[in-house]
Order: structure tokens, then sequence, then C-alpha cells
């Protein structure tokens, strides 16, 4: 089974970081097995700061393999950046699971709701099309902390995450099952993010532990999230 990560910041992540993505690799090992699975994607680094590119190797575990490393993710990428990417992407990776968080650049800086919902559905048109009975767990916006002061930015959000929740209702194809995941239980930008938008470690654990819950409720795989005894 192929799984690809596809978002944005809080997906790619920066130098220093372990990410949610190794958190759901060390998941996904315990809970299926090595050698059982496979992370796939196009791309492998994280962003930058210092130099404002996805330029760097430096997770904060050396350790993590370089074939678990790859994604489809950017710093300042949306659904209107991956949706023109995702049919290559997972044609030439042959992705069996995309788990997707993406939707808050968007409303910050490019599309409306409105806009970016329909981006949304055309990355997973475009996912299907190029390989027909793929899953998807899509992840909805949440919330920074600049919803806190500005008002029409929440009300964006929250628009965006009822017309997230339509589309993927439907688009409901038990050929090509898609699931809503939900705000990761407990999840606080003020404990769960080093800046109120990008995850710290217990934001990574939590954002893991949703994609996980999703995969195992909803079609029995991996099993309930256990985070790994680490930082």
């Amino acid at each position: 089974m192929r799984f690809m990560f596809v978002g944005d910041s809080m997906t790619i992540g920066r130098a220093g970081d372990y990410t949610w993505r190794y958190r759901m690799w060390q998941h996904l090992g315990a809970t299926l097995g090595d050698g059982s699975f496979e992370i796939v994607g196009p791309r492998g680094t994280l962003y930058d700061t210092a130099c404002d590119a996805p330029s760097s190797d430096a997770y904060a575990d050396p350790a993590f393999p370089g074939p678990a490393r790859r994604h489809l993710a950017g710093w300042g990428e949306g659904w209107q950046h991956m949706a023109p990417l995702i049919g290559p992407a997972v044609r030439e990776a042959r992705a069996d699971v995309l788990l997707v968080s993406l939707g808050l650049i968007d409303l910050g800086f490019y599309t409306k709701a409105d806009q970016t919902a329909a981006n949304a559905r055309a990355f997973v048109e475009a996912a299907r099309e190029a390989r027909p009975g793929i899953r998807m767990v899509l992840l909805p916006v949440i919330p920074n902390v600049r919803a806190e002061e500005d008002a029409p930015f929440a009300e964006e959000v929250v628009r965006f995450n009822e017309l997230l929740a339509k589309t993927v209702a439907d688009l409901a194809d038990a050929a090509s099952p898609i699931q809503l995941a939900a705000r990761p239980h407990a999840y606080d930008i003020h404990r769960d993010t080093y800046d109120g938008t990008h995850p710290n470690a217990s934001g990574e654990h939590r954002l893991a532990g949703e994609f996980a819950a999703v995969l195992h409720q909803a079609w029995g795989i991996g099993g309930p999230y256990r985070p790994a005894a680490d930082a």
C-alpha cells in the first residue's frame, strides 16, 4: 500500500522539524509492519527559512529514511497549486492513499471559500482520473491565530469547511473512497503550534493521530494511534 502526504507548510515542515509525516510513518510501521507499505511522492525536503527554499534535509531525526521522507507538499502551496500536480504525481508513484491537509494558505492569500472548494473538487477528480480506486482522507482547515483577530478570514474558514464537507459528500464513490477527517481532538493552536499555525511536536502527533483514526475506523487500515516514545 502506497501512501502520499499532500499539503502546505504544515505538512512539508521546516528545517529541524520531525513533521507529522514522520509521526505517521512511525505509526504505519508500528501497525502495518515494515515492508507492507511505502511512502511515495515527488519531493522529500523540508523548507529552509534561512534561504527561503524547500532545500533542507535537516529532519529532527536524521535516521528518518530517505524513501519515507517523500511527499507532495510545499510552503505557500494550496489546493490551487496541487490540483494540477496531483494527477501526474499519483500516476507516477502509483499512490493508493492520499492524506491531504490543504486550504489555510488558499484562504489566507489566494482564493475565497467558493473557489478554494472548486479547486479541492478539481484535485479529487484529477487524482481519480489518474489513479482509479485511489482513497483520500481530507483534513478540514484548522483556524490559525489570524482567525482570532480577523473576523472575515475566520468566516471564510468556516465557510470553506462547510463547502469541503459538501464536496466530499457530493463526490462519494465506493470505487474510490473519500473521507473527511475532523479537527484533531483537543488541538489547541496555543499549545500545539510554535507560531499559532505550524505544528510543534504535540501538534504533529495530533495531526497524525487524526489521519490514523480515519484510516483505521473507515477502512481498517493500521490501528489506534499510539505516539512513539520520542520528542
